[in-house]
């Protein structure tokens, strides 16, 4: 005896109708192998399910504990379709994301409130860290999607795709003299000190602050050193020096300081920042998160950009 989706949906509607004419014309079929069908499963079962009447049928106490456990089978098979059509297409499962600390300020936040939003069933497992390790960490096939700084090496395989620009805002103590300034020229803070990342730690910034600064004609002097943008911005809070940042440290509302954007057009006071899959073909969950970066209008954005 075999347990067929059609088998258990004509137990569910004559239940339902207790009439096996009404039930019939339900199931778009004729009544007479709609009758054959329920009595072959009586037979199978070794137990009557409905009780035949004059006029329609009722149900039996096993028919009714069978007619409810139908019920649920047919409505746990229909969950799991819908279920495997929205991991299929990316509407729902889990996706790991590597992300490099500074859009964790302002595009992330962004991008996890939509995801919850439009993607109510699609969990993100969130990882920082610097650009080169979440390279490192997508060929080994331990993310799905990471949002790096440009450039990156190692994308051999991998797909690249820019999202957006982030650029460089100086960050003063709310008491310097450079803070009635609307905009500052990196060659004008070359005589003070800065917050500066400890050796190896945001290998991507250090290396970016120091080709502006070279560029503007001197090397900065540490005020401080931190291995985090938080540290960085706590020794200018306490008044200690000044920092390079990502403009995105805006949206931290840190008290005690405050930013200001640069003049010029040195590639080094900016850099992209991309989106990186395999290059295999993104699987459905990871195209749908890549939609929603589209529309989380990513800092500095021009748009992204394939």
């Amino acid at each position: 005896m075999e347990l067929t989706q059609r088998l258990l949906e004509q137990v569910v509607v004559l239940a339902e109708e207790q009439h096996f004419g009404r039930a019939a014309e339900r199931l778009t079929m004729r009544q007479p192998p709609l009758s054959q069908a329920i009595q072959r499963l009586e037979r199978g079962l070794g137990a009557a399910l409905f009780e035949r009447l004059p006029r329609g049928v009722r149900l039996t106490p096993a028919g009714r504990a069978f007619a409810e456990d139908a019920r649920r089978l047919l409505e746990a098979q229909a969950a799991a379709v819908d279920r495997a059509r929205r991991i299929a297409g990316g509407h729902e499962g889990e996706l790991r994301l590597g992300f490099i600390s500074s859009l964790g300020y302002g595009l992330l936040p962004r991008l996890l409130r939509r995801t919850r939003e439009e993607l109510p069933g699609l969990r993100l497992h969130l990882g920082q860290h610097p650009s080169a390790e979440l390279i490192d960490l997508l060929r080994a096939g331990a993310l799905d999607l990471a949002l790096v700084r440009l450039p990156v090496t190692g994308t051999e395989r991998l797909t690249v795709r820019r999202i957006g620009v982030e650029r460089l805002v100086v960050v003063l103590p709310e008491d310097h003299p450079l803070t009635a300034a609307s905009r500052l020229d990196l060659r004008e803070l070359a005589e003070e000190q800065f917050a500066v990342p400890k050796p190896g730690a945001l290998p991507a910034l250090s290396e970016q602050i120091a080709l502006a600064c070279a560029q503007a004609g001197f090397t900065p002097r540490p005020g401080g050193r931190a291995d985090d943008l938080p540290g960085l911005l706590s020794h200018v809070a306490a008044g200690l020096c000044l920092a390079l940042a990502p403009e995105q440290v805006r949206t931290l509302g840190i008290p005690g300081v405050v930013h200001r954007p640069l003049h010029g057009d040195s590639p080094y006071l900016e850099t992209a920042v991309a989106a990186v899959h395999r290059a295999d073909g993104p699987d459905a969950a990871v195209q749908q998160v890549l939609k929603l970066i589209d529309a989380c209008h990513p800092p500095g954005g021009t748009g992204p950009d394939s």
